[in-house]
């Protein structure tokens, strides 16, 4: 099992006495003035200082890329060759598949939907703004920012059940066969965000061969944590871009990911991969709004990074400084709530979250009372479509800014207003 929980549903609630007990226990932590923030996955400034010699690099005189290429200008708008060549294994495709972008693959996934409602696909009718409603399908729990972008731009989004293996697919395949306003679906294939759920091979490989009644269907393929582990073991999943190759739907996968949570996340690098046809598209229209990326960042990256391996290295900085956090948390709920029913949490091998799951109708009410008592949290509900989760149960834990310290003060915080929000309902 790649997904683990715990999972305490059959066990004994909080006596009823000690319900006074657990407010006084709750104005007391509430008493100690903490300002502790779990809301955002960003890296703290100890995995910043890792990156520090980006700092110096590429040097006054380092700046001619491979092939002559001056990076202090204009130009070179898919990326430099030695970038596209060092992150290809991590987005799965050669290089001549892969584009380098400024620091935001959110910004790559936006404008790939922009340009889709205008302009239309590459292989597709038209702009899908012309075609009626448009929908996206999202499993859930997911990832906020995707499910913001389908709002703002008035996409219409169905959630879709998601498992230890990846999205309910039986569900997905039959939304997707018969309904040809589906263009597309969010995917966060590996150490999934909030749940760390790893997409199964079996999983990949029906995504990618499954009939769909929008001829234009897409992918969008958030590998946002290719290399980014908790454990010694170094997980891969299914290259969606070779299998759709092989099923006969090349255009299907737009795979993103960046270094914006390996190097430096204000000056990392965008990450996309697709097909040569989807390139050939997106390169297109981006023309009409850049000249080209950031070469020097870029460049400057290659002489850090260097290859796969300085990578890998890198990530093991990481893990050695938040494997610790996602640890310390673990035990916390460990001690404080294996006892409580209908209460779980995910046990993440990679990624930047905990997935808490409390009883129905009480997830809005633990983040206001850890607000009160000065732990922040992400809003209840944003892991869903439109901000809302129907039974109110699901809340992201983001480890990785806080101190070790802090990250222990916290998650007992959370842990005690789970007990007070479950015993105020009962």
């Amino acid at each position: 099992m790649l997904l683990k929980t715990t999972d305490s549903a059959q066990r004994n609630s909080p006596a009823t006495g000690a319900v006074e007990q657990i407010r006084e226990r709750y104005a007391a932590f509430k008493a100690k003035g903490l300002k502790l923030n779990l809301t955002r996955g960003k890296p703290s400034p100890a995995q910043l200082d890792l990156s520090a010699p980006l700092l110096s690099l590429p040097g006054a005189a380092d700046y001619m890329a491979e092939g002559g290429t001056d990076c202090r200008n204009y130009g070179g708008l898919q990326g430099l060759a030695e970038a596209r060549q060092l992150f290809s294994g991590m987005v799965g495709a050669p290089p001549e598949q892969v584009v380098v972008a400024d620091n935001s693959s959110l910004a790559l996934m936006h404008d790939t939907v922009v340009f889709s409602l205008l302009k239309g696909t590459s292989d597709g009718a038209g702009p899908w703004s012309r075609q009626g409603e448009i929908t996206f399908l999202c499993p859930v729990p997911g990832y906020d920012r995707h499910f913001h972008i389908c709002e703002t731009y008035g996409i219409r989004m169905i959630p879709v059940g998601l498992g230890e293996d990846g999205p309910d697919m039986d569900q997905v395949e039959r939304l997707v066969a018969q309904d040809a306003s589906i263009k597309g679906m969010w995917c966060v294939p590996k150490y999934s965000n909030p749940t760390g759920v790893i997409y199964s091979d079996r999983t990949v490989e029906r995504l990618a061969a499954m009939k769909t009644a929008a001829s234009d269907f897409r992918l969008w393929w958030d590998n946002a944590y290719a290399a980014h582990h908790l454990t010694g073991e170094r997980i891969e999943i299914a290259n969606i871009i070779e299998l759709c190759a092989r099923h006969g739907h090349p255009n299907r996968p737009l795979v993103f990911a960046s270094t914006s949570k390996i190097t430096l996340g204000g000056a990392g690098l965008g990450l996309m991969a697709a097909s040569k046809e989807n390139v050939k598209w997106y390169l297109a229209r981006t023309a009409l709004r850049t000249i080209g990326p950031d070469k020097l960042n870029q460049l400057r990256h290659v002489r850090f990074l260097k290859n796969a391996q300085g990578i890998v290295e890198l990530m093991d900085g990481h893990r050695a400084l938040i494997g610790p956090k996602f640890q310390r948390v673990l035990a916390v709920f460990d001690e404080k709530l294996a006892e409580v029913p209908g209460v779980s949490w995910t046990r993440p091998k990679g990624g930047y979250f905990i997935s808490l799951s409390v009883p129905a109708g009480c997830a809005r009410r633990v983040v206001a009372l850890a607000k009160e008592a000065g732990v922040e949290l992400t809003p209840a509900g944003a892991t869903h479509p439109y901000g809302e989760d129907a039974e109110d149960r699901t809340i992201r834990i983001a480890p990785t800014f806080p101190e070790l310290a802090e990250i222990e003060q916290a998650a007992e915080g959370v842990a005690l207003c789970v007990l007070l929000a479950i015993a105020e309902k009962a």
